[in-house]
């Protein structure tokens, strides 16, 4: 009599083996198959999706978590693809590796520099002001022109300077 692991194990391999042969058919077939992400253009510009966000040293959760993130929106620059995985940026300079299901391709922007950055009705320093955000706001990011960019902060929006934002124009 044959012992239950070995019926199992046996089993086993007779599906992989099915799976085995269908993954070859499907890859042999001439219709080509999406790329899905991987195939974005780096450097790119996306924010954190979730709540909590581990920046890891490596491209796995085997490596050491070196900081967390608890800032949906906050902006990161995409740096490079690895499977599963993104080399990003932060606003301070910091690289590290955040699985990509954890970021959004929304764009996103947070107010640098020091002292408080006007946010106002229009794009021009004329325009009526409406509220003074502190550096480290994080908005979701409008269209940019002229040196302005629209940004909506918790549904106040308005126009910044662009030289108040990072996370605007080219990464």
């Amino acid at each position: 009599m044959t012992p239950p692991v070995r019926l199992y194990r046996a089993a086993m391999r007779k599906a992989i083996g099915g799976l085995a042969a269908l993954a070859a058919t499907a890859l042999s077939a001439s219709a080509p198959f999406p790329a899905f992400a991987q195939e974005r253009e780096v450097p790119y510009w996306a924010t954190i999706r979730a709540e909590s966000v581990n920046m890891r040293v490596g491209p796995s959760v085997d490596f050491p978590i070196e900081w967390i993130y608890r800032r949906p929106g906050l902006p990161m620059k995409v740096v490079r693809l690895n499977e599963g995985w993104r080399l990003v940026e932060d606003p301070d300079g910091a690289r590290g590796w955040i699985v990509a299901r954890l970021l959004s391709p929304d764009r996103g922007a947070i107010v640098t520099g020091s002292g408080l950055a006007a946010m106002r009705a229009a794009p021009n320093e004329a325009a009526e002001l409406r509220w003074r955000l502190e550096p480290g706001v994080v908005g979701r990011l409008g269209d940019c022109a002229a040196g302005w960019c629209e940004l909506d902060v918790a549904g106040h929006r308005g126009w910044v300077r662009q030289d108040r934002l990072w996370g605007d124009g080219e990464p």
